[in-house]
């Protein structure tokens, strides 16, 4: 017997009429493939896809036509901005029953890198660095975002020169009647005591969204990750001996910075970029709360994180 099952997203009208600015899915999982730059791997991505409800009588969308949609991202087929960027449309042409207008959708995973030492031949680990792409459909105009995590070191300026400075002033009150120093004295007096104080150091996090050309074939996302990384000169790092250890010391102690140098840092290696926004945060070791700075050119609205 062929019954014809009951459709209330048609039929019946909502209870209490109002427009809504975006109705959807969130959190869909669904494997697609990134490759680029000498780098390819299925990762496990979490999707949201929302599209606009103007009729104020309209009961609610058809999710599982926006649903049947990311089908058309076929996980063997690596991932670009013009595969993503034409999935607004075809969810709109899906709702042409809705009266909806607008569309975007956004897809998160983490992208593992393999990572090399800074010093130690043939030594390397994995480390993660959470992706966001982000395409939208507004008014007629495509968009399309890529948004990348960065970990990484910072050592304040200022408990760097504090530091110094102390340790100045006690080689002083050391020394300050001798007339002459041999330079194995000083060595020694350094190995000793130089770390009589030490500036203060904390796990760091660089947040960098870009436009992107929605006709692409790559959002060349290990090339925007690289460049922050170029940036700020003191990534974190993953396996590491005493010799990588010490290797890290030093980029930390000729990279000096606050919140604002990274982010000045960061911006100013993303000037072949547009539309970008930089959010960079300082876990403070020496404060209960970070420290956080933001730099942005003109960008769409739509990308604004709230959702």
């Amino acid at each position: 017997m062929n019954t014809i099952l009951p459709d209330v997203s048609l039929t019946d009208e909502a209870a209490r009429p109002g427009p809504l600015a975006w109705v959807g899915m969130q959190g869909i999982d669904l494997p697609v493939t990134v490759a680029e730059r000498n780098y390819r791997r299925e990762v496990d991505a979490r999707v949201d896809m929302h599209v606009d409800l103007p009729a104020p009588h309209a009961k609610g969308i058809h999710m599982s036509r926006l649903y049947r949609l990311l089908d058309e991202l076929d996980a063997s087929v690596p991932l670009s901005p013009s595969a993503v960027a034409a999935l607004p449309q075809a969810m709109l042409d899906s709702h042409r029953d809705c009266g909806s207008g607008r569309a975007r959708l956004r897809l998160g995973f983490d992208l593992l890198v393999r990572r090399r030492a800074l010093v130690t031949e043939g030594l390397a680990g994995w480390k993660r660095y959470p992706v966001r792409v982000e395409t939208a459909l507004i008014d007629g105009a495509r968009h399309c975002r890529l948004q990348v995590v960065v970990g990484y070191s910072s050592t304040c300026p200022c408990s760097a020169a504090l530091s110094r400075h102390l340790v100045a002033q006690c080689f002083i009150d050391e020394f300050a009647s001798q007339q002459s120093l041999d330079a194995a004295t000083v060595s020694a007096w350094l190995r000793d005591h130089a770390t009589l104080a030490t500036p203060h150091s904390q796990r760091s996090e660089a947040q960098v969204a870009v436009d992107v050309d929605c006709g692409a074939d790559s959002f060349e996302i290990m090339g925007l990750i690289d460049s922050v990384e170029h940036a700020l000169e003191t990534p974190l790092q993953t396996a590491v001996k005493r010799a990588d250890e010490q290797a890290f010391a030093a980029l930390n102690g000729q990279n000096l910075m606050f919140v604002e140098d990274a982010a000045r840092r960061i911006q100013t290696r993303l000037d072949d970029y547009i539309g970008t926004h930089v959010h960079v945060r300082h876990l403070e070791s020496l404060h209960p709360h970070d420290a956080v700075a933001w730099t942005a050119a003109p960008r769409s609205a739509q990308f604004d994180g709230s959702y």
